[in-house]
């Protein structure tokens, strides 16, 4: 499975080229424009699964520097305040993981 079997291969490329300058990721426009909020528990419960590289069943924090290479192989890296600026926001409990929830 890939990203473009639940989401538009045309909203991921748009996402992807807007965030495309090192420090511009906003992980909160980017998960709007490539159509994750209208998206159902299941589909977006197989994203994540794409995301869990090693499917340990979390996402961590190695793993989130690469997250736009899921979306797009030959796109960039997440700088480290990106990744931990995106951890800190979807890492509910602190343990330097995020779950399916």
């Amino acid at each position: 499975m890939s990203m473009t079997d639940v989401l538009s291969a045309e909203d991921i490329k748009k996402a992807v080229e807007a965030f495309i300058a090192a420090e511009s990721f906003n992980h909160k426009k980017f998960f709007e424009m490539v159509g994750l909020k209208s998206k159902s528990q299941e589909e977006v419960q197989k994203v994540f699964r794409l995301l869990d590289k090693d499917r340990s069943g979390f996402i961590e924090e190695d793993e989130l520097k690469f997250m736009l290479k899921s979306f797009v192989s030959n796109s960039r890296d997440l700088s480290d305040k990106e990744t931990k600026a995106l951890m800190a926001a979807a890492d509910k409990d602190g343990d330097g993981k995020i779950g399916m929830d």
